[in-house]
């Protein structure tokens, strides 16, 4: 039997990256490189059923169990520079009632909206600190998930009340530092970062 013929080589590079997929949940073409195998592998398995199609370049295990923040992966594996900020961090950090229809993710200045066909995205641009500061990581279903942390992401929702609403900025306000997720000096240093001290300070005063 000649082990080197090409259906053979396709054999051992489906299972490479079936192994791959099981280990990482989400797999895109980039990360066959360290599997030695050929981006188009992943293409076949897909319309062979052994691998799943979950959005633009991007791959699981059919069946592979979803788990709750399976649409942040989805984005997070994609565009590793997005972090997720506002209404999306608020539910992350389990400080709002809202429930937003798209993942929210904050990118550098002059960055091109990604082109994801799912999840829904809204995609605001922050600049300098506002952008750098307050970057928190976790890691959900073995991928990596940049979210902004509580007192950031609070300053930022008073910094973007018009879009999202006061109401929501003083509920997160008020939850955060009721169930001492953000400390009123954590909260001060990033009101100042996000230019939004003068709006936070009363609303401080009478919360603290």
């Amino acid at each position: 039997m000649n082990h080197n013929s090409p259906t053979m080589r396709q054999d051992t590079h489906a299972q490479r990256i079936l192994t791959l997929a099981s280990q990482r949940g989400m797999l895109r073409p980039c990360d066959l490189t360290g599997a030695g195998a050929a981006r188009a592998a992943l293409t076949r398995l897909a319309a062979s059923g052994q691998l799943e199609k979950v959005g633009r370049g991007l791959y699981r295990l059919p069946g592979a169990q979803a788990s709750e923040h399976e649409s942040l992966t989805a984005i997070a594996t994609q565009v590793p520079q997005a972090v997720f900020c506002l209404l999306t961090a608020l539910q992350f950090h389990e400080l709002t009632t809202q429930l937003p229809r798209q993942v929210w993710i904050a990118m550098p200045r002059g960055s091109h909206a990604p082109k994801i066909d799912y999840p829904p995205l809204k995609m605001v641009q922050f600049t300098g600190a506002a952008y750098s500061e307050g970057i928190e990581v976790f890691e959900r279903d073995q991928v990596p998930l940049r979210v902004y942390g509580v007192a950031k992401t609070v300053a930022d929702c008073f910094k973007h009340r018009n879009k999202i609403g006061l109401d929501v900025a003083l509920e997160a306000l008020k939850d955060a530092l009721a169930q001492k997720k953000a400390t009123a000096a954590d909260l001060w240093h990033y009101a100042k970062i996000c230019r939004v001290a003068n709006v936070m300070r009363p609303y401080l005063e009478v919360i603290q």
